[in-house]
């Protein structure tokens, strides 16, 4: 795959490409390896930007002033 920087999605479709090549079993030796190699560096990547997409996600409350106040979202789970 070219060297262009993808987005999630992108990334993601990839990904799924990849997996299901790599399903099929017709992909010879060397080119899973690098199907593989592929998909760990595309991993990396989609998880780099969720982890930065995770850090603007604000939950915002009210200050005493009445205005809105950022302050970092934390799940319920």
């Amino acid at each position: 795959m070219a060297s262009k920087k993808l987005n999630f999605e992108e990334s993601m479709a990839r990904l799924e490409t990849i997996v299901s090549q790599l399903e099929r079993g017709e992909v010879p030796l060397e080119q899973s390896i690098a199907l593989f190699e592929e998909g760990t560096k595309l991993i990396a990547g989609c998880s780099k930007l969720l982890d930065s997409a995770e850090q603007k996600v604000q939950k915002l409350s009210k200050g005493p002033d009445g205005e809105p106040v950022g302050q970092p979202f934390e799940s319920e789970e």
